[in-house]
């Protein structure tokens, strides 16, 4: 969310970022939210006023009664009574505005970074790097599911009885596998200086509502029937929300990080959820990392949050590239994100696996986050960013370690995670 004295003194800034980001029907809401801040400024003013003088005729009335000067104190009550009158009409209308211009508020996007490439959607989204070699074997690479299936570590029909579609068994060497990669990663990030968190994995909606836009939190969000509670899409939510209402010590900052959790995701609209594999689910497990930090230094972790994920990957022998998402593609809290992904030798192409965000200081200020210097309080910058999100990142490692008897090597990162293993057969 935007500081509204932003919006009423660079408006059509506001309106040339709603632009860049392909929604124009927001582009009504500025001028909106500029007349209902106009409106409420002036109520406060004149409760104020109101109060003030109250403040001022009630001393004269007290002057009035020592001196038995009751007929001028009363004339001066008949004041103090439509001053009151007015102040009780004043507050709910206030209250009314204000609920009503934070509705508005909370719709209109934040301000892209100037270095986010303008395009409607991700199909427009801008490869940065390349790390590794892109290796399209000799072989045949299967498609993971039947990877998996060699080894009997996945059971889709059962999960299917018992939860439905998007959901999974696995077993054996790739359940072992599949957690030697979150261990791992969870160690990654503790050397890295993060410190390693086991958060809530259900929120309050007033934190939901901090944390992530209207429209994410629609297609993402599972809600507990009956009580104030969702369930997490990724432990950033509850992470951030931990900070709620709180002044940080700018001595503690920057705050380092590092969560695991289930995931539970709707997924509505979600092409490919009924397929037999494990590369969209509406759970999953996830290493996550997060970091609040002074505003001048966010963009230094930002950069080096997603070179973290890249290095994680390479020392799992798999490829990745980094990629600018594009105006159309951020969410409306995003200040600027990028997307790590891996290179597939079966689909010859790269996917998603990762993905690394600043939102400047939209969810501080969404959920009162400060900090304290001898100037005063300030909101802090809140980034975040996968380490790990798997079944995904499992599938990278089967496909990029396959071999053509069809046993998988263990990257050597993982072999201490898994008995001193050094290849599934």
């Amino acid at each position: 969310m935007l500081d509204i004295k932003f919006v009423r003194e660079n408006p059509e800034i506001v309106k040339e970022n709603i632009k860049k980001k392909f929604q124009d029907e927001k582009l009504p809401l500025v001028d909106e939210v500029i007349e209902l801040d106009k409106k409420i400024r002036s109520l406060k003013q004149e409760g104020e006023s109101l109060r003030a003088s109250r403040n001022d005729l009630s001393k004269q009335i007290g002057q009035l009664m020592r001196e038995k000067k009751i007929d001028e104190a009363n004339k001066i009550k008949e004041t103090v009574n439509k001053n009151n009158q007015r102040i009780a009409e004043i507050d709910p209308e206030l209250e009314e505005l204000s609920a009503e211009l934070t509705k508005k508020m909370m719709v209109i996007p934040n301000i892209i970074d100037k270095s986010v490439p303008v395009g409607k959607d991700d199909s427009e989204n801008v490869e940065i790097e390349k790390f590794g070699e892109p290796v399209v074997p000799n072989y045949e690479i299967p498609y993971h599911a039947d990877i998996i299936a060699k080894f009997n570590g996945l059971d889709k029909e059962a999960s299917g009885r018992t939860s439905g579609n998007g959901f999974y068994y696995l077993f054996g060497d790739i359940a072992r596998l599949h957690s030697a990669m979150l261990s791992y990663a969870r160690d990654f990030m503790i050397d890295k200086g993060f410190t390693y968190a086991i958060p809530p994995f259900m929120i309050h909606s007033d934190v939901v509502n901090g944390v992530m836009s209207f429209a994410e939190m629609e297609n993402m969000m599972y809600k507990i029937e009956g009580e104030d509670l969702y369930l997490i899409g990724t432990s950033e939510h509850s992470m951030i929300g931990r900070f709620k209402n709180q002044i940080v010590k700018e001595s503690e900052l920057p705050i380092r990080l590092t969560s695991y959790s289930p995931c539970f995701r709707k997924e509505v609209g979600a092409h490919g959820i009924e397929e037999r594999g494990i590369y969209r689910v509406h759970q999953f497990e996830k290493q996550e990392m997060i970091v609040l930090c002074k505003p001048e230094d966010s963009m230094k972790w930002y950069n080096n949050m997603w070179s973290y994920t890249v290095e994680f990957f390479r020392s799992l022998d798999v490829p990745v590239r980094t990629l600018e998402c594009c105006s159309g593609d951020l969410a409306d809290l995003k200040v600027k994100s990028c997307d790590v992904e891996a290179w597939s030798p079966r689909q010859k192409k790269y996917f998603e696996v990762g993905s690394c965000s600043t939102l400047g200081d939209a969810q501080a200020r969404r959920l009162g986050i400060r900090t304290k210097n001898e100037d005063g309080t300030y909101l802090l910058h809140t980034l975040n960013n996968t380490v790990l999100a798997t079944p995904r990142g499992l599938i990278a490692v089967l496909e990029n370690n396959y071999n053509e008897d069809g046993s998988v090597n263990i990257p050597k990162a993982l072999q201490p995670y898994m008995g001193g293993k050094t290849i599934i057969k």
